[in-house]
């Protein structure tokens, strides 16, 4: 997401300030409206499918996810600088000639990763899952499951090339709106079918799932069929623009295609992040988990826990405050372009600040408050595997945001091939000892390997940020022990009121459950709040959004 909007600000640089905020504001509402719908959707569909079926969503969608990073290598938000940097040239025809290029490349990559994908599904779910147990999901619900979703494959490298395209004009509309659209098409696809599928047409979780991944398909059309529109309405005026290029470079495909991968790849890279993550997981997670003594049935539920229904959940501070950050990271290419270093030190504090400052108190609250928060939103009928899993995985949520922005950041100070280094790195970690945790530890061995793969991956980004951006972490250690206070402060106080509520409202129906979550919540949300708006922290990280902070100083250093 943070790469979407740096590049595409970085592609405007020759726009107009108020056309460039206003492309902005529309993409970065765009995103988190789609990033929300993605991640809401997921607890009706749990009510639907149980554990067991998100488990078999998973078994699909992630090497999807990881063939269609590949299949398009970053092309799309590439395709948005480099047609941006010719267009400010004059040279209009340069760009064209890549956006057509394109549609051929990616079309035939599409086919390529779909055709790939289709006939790996059977050996994938063969590794996956064991033919000799009968419990839990089958070689066959799996393979129908990775082959439906495949077919996305002809479609969305396409869509995310014409995005790029417009974006490369400055256009951030056709973007936003055929995000939301192919969302909203496909999250009601997903619902409606699933529950005629199972509660009216009594069909399989097998059946379902597959449908539901289809439902990637689905948007895509839907998502492609708005940017059409904008095509046909706006293609005259890009003809007119491309017919009157005052200038012709007359670059080879070659060289524009190599050009192109220079900027793709680091971006490509860092996207696939947490699909790589989950990839190691998939191949390895299941065997580890019927090595220890799990069944099928026990082990799909695990995973489901897991990849799908915890790891949404954490995602939720993981967005909000990645969201946050945004409109300061824009500002760091432009400080250290103009070797502004005072600027930028203010500005990637401002950053690492409102990231921790987010993130933390939200872990503590999903560790503590596991398993009420599980059975609120996905139920009481697996709520013990549901919220040991949530227990283990929601300190991970502080790394998935530290290394999204420092990634990020690294892109802004045109450091990028760390961010690819350092994610190659974690991923080595978590391929190398996910197998070995698991039988050492149990399930919660695959959330450790996860943690500790991150870390080392932000131990490399924070070091190249401090190195080439001149940056001194002394102050922010001071900001994340104060931080660290408050949480834990926080924390004692949802203990606390947990406790109390618990034993006159036992987790022995939905409303008790929610009855402990909504007051332990108010009681967290209250202590932070009340230490950190009172000490001027809340002031000084986020008072330029919410100017009622603006109440307090920490003293001149908070002006760091």
């Amino acid at each position: 997401m943070l790469a979407v909007l740096l590049i595409s600000l970085k592609a405007g640089k020759r726009m107009s300030d108020k056309q460039l905020i206003r492309g902005t504001m529309i993409l970065t509402a765009s995103i988190i409206i789609s990033k929300a719908l993605g991640l809401i959707y997921i607890f009706p569909f749990k009510a639907i499918v149980g554990l067991e079926g998100l488990a078999l969503y998973g078994y699909g969608y992630t090497p999807y996810t990881v063939l269609l990073s590949l299949s398009t290598l970053g092309i799309p938000l590439a395709v948005s600088k480099f047609v941006s940097k010719y267009n400010a040239l004059g040279d209009y025809r340069t760009g064209h000639r890549l956006f057509q290029s394109g549609i051929v490349v990616l079309s035939i990559t599409g086919v390529i990763s779909f055709i790939a994908l289709f006939f790996l599904a059977d050996p994938i779910a063969r590794h996956v899952l064991d033919p000799s147990d009968l419990q839990g999901n089958t070689i066959e619900d799996a393979v129908f499951t990775i082959r439906m979703v495949s077919v996305a494959l002809l479609v969305v490298p396409v869509m995310s090339l014409i995005r790029g395209y417009f974006q490369g004009y400055g256009s951030m509309g056709p973007t936003a709106v055929s995000q939301v659209i192919e969302q909203i098409i496909r999250i009601v696809f997903i619902l409606v079918l699933t529950y005629l599928i199972i509660n009216v047409w009594q069909g399989t979780n097998g059946t379902a799932v597959g449908f539901a991944t289809f439902g990637a398909f689905v948007g895509a059309l839907g998502g492609l069929g708005v940017l059409l529109f904008y095509w046909l309405k706006r293609k005259h005026h890009i003809q007119r623009q491309v017919d009157a290029s005052t200038v012709d470079n007359d670059i080879p495909l070659s060289a524009m295609y190599k050009e192109l991968i220079t900027y793709a790849l680091p971006i490509s890279f860092v996207g696939l992040a947490i699909p790589l993550f989950q990839m190691v997981d998939l191949m390895t997670f299941n065997s580890a988990m019927r090595g220890i003594g799990f069944n099928q049935g026990e082990v799909d539920m695990y995973y489901g826990a897991f990849t799908q229904a915890a790891h949404k959940l954490i995602l939720i501070p993981v967005s909000v405050a990645t969201a946050m950050s945004l409109t300061i990271l824009p500002t760091v290419t432009k400080s250290f372009i103009h070797q502004e270093y005072d600027n930028l030190q203010k500005q990637i504090t401002q950053t690492y600040q409102i990231i921790l400052f987010l993130t933390i108190p939200a872990s503590v609250g999903l560790v503590l408050l596991s398993d009420s928060a599980y059975a609120v939103l996905f139920g009481l009928g697996d709520m013990e595997i549901g919220a040991m899993m949530l227990k283990y995985y929601a300190p991970v949520a502080v790394l998935f945001s530290i290394f999204t922005v420092t990634a990020a950041l690294l892109q802004g100070i045109n450091r990028q091939k760390f961010a690819v280094i350092a994610l190659l790195a974690g991923v080595v970690f978590k391929a190398g000892f996910n197998y070995l945790l698991i039988v050492w530890t149990g399930p919660g061995g695959a959330v450790w390997a996860t943690a500790v793969g991150y870390a080392i991956a932000i131990g490399i980004n924070v070091w190249a940020i401090g190195k080439y951006a001149k940056y001194n972490y002394i102050f922010l250690l001071k900001r994340l022990l104060l931080i660290g206070i408050f949480a834990f402060i926080m924390g004692a106080a949802v203990v606390a009121v947990r406790a109390g509520v618990t034993s006159v409202f036992p987790l022995t129906s939905w409303k008790n459950a929610f009855v402990v979550l909504l007051l332990s919540m108010i009681a967290g949300v209250a202590a932070y709040g009340y230490l950190s708006i009172r000490s001027g922290l809340a002031g000084k990280i986020l008072g330029q959004r919410f100017r009622f902070l603006n109440k307090k100083k920490l003293g001149r250093q908070g002006d760091h």
